[in-house]
């Protein structure tokens, strides 16, 4: 067993012996949506420290725990806060708890963050499901010999973010009238926040937010057959497009607004799942 399935495994292990019920879906919640977990019933809450391998989170408005309880009836994990590459984290490491998630049990991932609106129609609070991403951050968590115990050597990445998955976002969104659009989400190494001139080119090259996550973990869960869904929080105008100074406060601050409706829109979407037999 190599070192990476061995830390997989014993964190998992440690998960399963503190947890009653396998969970069925993984959630991972950006900068300043970590209190969705007040959504979830009946938790089991973990520091991450407390887990085997898994590391604290560094950045403010990542909680650091791991979440397991019910939403409508259905048995969900949740990562309250994530790590990044700009933390100086290497890739096994960011990708390890998606991977720890899927040993537990999980068939379907929701991945959120915070990011910087590039598209000119998109503003502060607005939500946006993901339909595709442009990785730019020069890092890949499955460089390196691959594990087929995991998955395979070439992934095919198509529909990475699935689209039955992101209609049913979309049509929850809408009977509960939330406002969502529907975008391709940009990762950038960060942590500097991007010049007016590289967000210039973002959106000659296609994309309609930027942030500093998620696309590992779509990555790792694609490799592992995961149906993922993601949903961004746009918090900000990037660079450029407003005279306005950029700040982390600033983002977890319109997170926190934006979270009624994308707690609506992810806990209505799980009930949907559920009554379509999905999960």
């Amino acid at each position: 067993m190599t070192m990476t399935m061995t830390k997989i495994f014993e964190a998992s292990q440690y998960i399963l012996s503190k947890i009653t019920s396998k969970p069925k879906i993984g959630i991972v919640l950006g900068s300043g949506l970590g209190i969705y977990v007040d959504q979830i019933q009946n938790k089991i809450v973990i520091p991450y420290q407390d887990i085997p391998h898994f590391k604290r989170t560094s950045v403010e408005g990542h909680s650091g725990c791991l979440i397991v309880g019910e939403v409508h009836g259905v048995t969900v994990v949740a990562l309250q806060g994530r790590l990044h590459a700009y933390e100086g984290h290497p890739m096994d490491e960011i990708v390890l708890p998606v991977r720890a998630m899927a040993a537990l049990g999980i068939e379907i991932l929701f991945l959120t963050n915070a990011a910087g609106g590039v598209n000119l129609d998109y503003h502060p609070g607005n939500l946006v499901a993901i339909e595709d991403h442009i990785n730019l951050s020069g890092r890949n968590p499955l460089v390196g010999p691959n594990m087929a115990e995991l998955g395979p050597r070439f992934p095919d990445m198509g529909n990475a973010y699935d689209k039955e998955l992101r209609d049913i976002v979309r049509t929850i969104a809408k009977n509960h009238h939330v406002d969502i659009k529907s975008g391709v989400y940009c990762s950038v190494l960060g942590p500097t926040y991007e010049t007016p001139a590289e967000i210039r080119m973002l959106r000659v090259l296609g994309a309609d937010m930027v942030g500093m996550s998620t696309v590992p973990e779509v990555i790792a869960a694609n490799h592992l057959g995961l149906r993922v869904a993601g949903v961004s929080c746009i918090t900000n105008y990037a660079a450029g497009i407003k005279a306005e100074k950029l700040s982390h406060a600033d983002v977890k601050k319109v997170a926190e607004k934006a979270m009624v409706g994308f707690a609506t829109v992810l806990t209505e979407t799980i009930g949907e799942l559920k009554k379509m037999g999905k999960v």
